[in-house]
């Protein structure tokens, strides 16, 4: 029986064998994933698109990490059965792994919402190394591509095709992009810098049906918008989003709701099982409560908190918020909490500079404290107030100081120890 088994190769996972080893150097551990590659970052599948980066240039670790760390590793290996009675793992292929402790670090899965034509060839998701490379062999030769969702991975799918001189076409369901992370004077500036790059955005539209070509009707040809237009193209990529990837717990007695549910431990009802990342419906400190935070940063310091509490240790996850920070088409954007609060609900909203003009700040407020924090174009000093809305502390009374903070303008209880902690700062970074 193995010690310890980690199901998962991104972020959480390797966190949690990393913590798991700082507690735990000869306890028998093995890690899983159906992807066949050590671990790389998922953030740069767009950059590898676009032909910046390399598979080596994307390694998340050094070559050695598992051989490091003492680590049996099991690549290319789906799990597909969990038995909580008998406490193994079955693998695809028959395989099975027996253990004590056990984490979930599954990730999400792609949205794909129903349409006629998704079995055509030319039609791609993207999120994953493998995702990037079939894209990649499908572009040639390709005029056009539609990129069904205006989110994260629709931008960034969007900037590295651009990059490689292909038009595309944005389709979002909602009147604006990025409109779950931006507000409307932010999302409108995103759009006018999309069309100036030659891309069309499309919003207020879903995809009916993505249609045949003339070449053959089982290659894509275009699709048929909802209001009956038709868009001619020669790939779809659907990037609506993830969802928790669950399909290992189902029927079995782990609790879930959108996520596997963990206490503040990450641990799940079930004793000896955790879950991090995408898969888990955490503590969220923006809201007191459990939520899915599908960011690399929240996946990495839960894997942490995991893995040092599967080898006996006893520490609690901070809390995570919907924080991201990134950059397309040469626009910097950080943005955490709660950008667009219900009118009504007792929130300050403190805006300065404009979008348009390329620098704009917005913070959002409640009861004194920061609930959401928005830069765009000058994102300066944004991780200080990100660690503000993470302590939870008083900030009314700094006024106009708050959208340019510096120590020096701070309170000496709120300069001591409290700002920018070293990890997040870098796992915000890579996301």
């Amino acid at each position: 029986m193995l010690k310890y088994v980690v199901v998962g190769n991104s972020a959480g996972g390797i966190a949690a064998v990393e913590a798991i080893r700082s507690r735990d150097k000869e306890g028998t551990l093995a890690l899983v994933s159906d992807e066949p590659y050590p671990a790389y970052s998922r953030p740069l599948i767009s950059k590898y698109l676009a032909g910046e980066t390399t598979q080596a240039g994307m390694a998340y670790r050094s070559p050695d990490f598992y051989d490091g760390n003492a680590v049996e590793t099991h690549l290319g290996k789906k799990a597909v059965r969990l038995d909580l009675e008998g406490r193994k793992l079955q693998l695809a292929g028959g395989a099975e792994l027996s253990w004590e402790k056990l984490l979930l670090a599954t990730g999400g899965t792609p949205i794909v919402p129903r349409m006629e034509g998704l079995d055509k060839t030319g039609v791609y998701t993207f999120t994953t190394l493998d995702d990037a490379r079939k894209l990649e062999e499908g572009l040639e030769p390709c005029g056009r591509v539609v990129v069904i969702g205006g989110g994260l991975i629709g931008m960034s799918v969007t900037e590295a095709l651009v990059k490689r001189g292909v038009q595309v076409t944005v389709v979002e369901l909602l009147d604006r992009v990025l409109a779950t992370l931006l507000d409307l004077e932010a999302s409108r500036a995103v759009e006018v810098v999309l069309r100036r790059k030659g891309v069309e955005v499309l919003t207020g539209q879903t995809v009916q049906t993505i249609l045949g070509s003339p070449e053959g009707q089982d290659r894509v040809g275009g699709v048929l918008l909802k209001d009956g237009r038709e868009v001619p193209c020669c790939a779809v990529i659907v990037a609506v989003g993830v969802s928790p990837r669950l399909d290992l717990v189902k029927g079995t007695t782990i609790a879930t709701n959108r996520g596997i549910i963990v206490d503040r431990h990450m641990a799940t009802n079930v004793p000896g099982i955790y879950a991090c990342g995408d898969v888990a419906e955490g503590y969220d400190f923006t809201t007191g409560g459990n939520r899915v935070v599908p960011v690399w940063p929240s996946a990495y310091l839960g894997g942490r908190v995991a893995g040092y509490n599967m080898a006996g240790g006893s520490v609690t996850y901070p809390g995570a918020a919907p924080m991201n920070a990134f950059n397309y088409f040469g626009m910097a954007i950080v943005c955490a909490g709660l950008i667009n609060p219900p009118a009504g609900g007792g929130y300050q909203v403190l805006v300065s500079g404009s979008a348009e003009e390329g620098s704009y700040k917005k913070l959002v407020l409640k009861d004194g404290k920061l609930a959401g924090i928005l830069f765009f174009g000058d994102i300066e000093r944004s991780g200080i107030l990100f660690g503000l809305m993470r302590e939870g502390l008083q900030v009314s009374g700094l006024g106009e100081d708050l959208f340019f903070p510096k120590l020096m303008h701070l309170p000496e209880d709120l300069r001591v120890g409290r700002i920018e902690e070293p990890g997040w700062r870098l796992a915000a970074t890579r996301s």
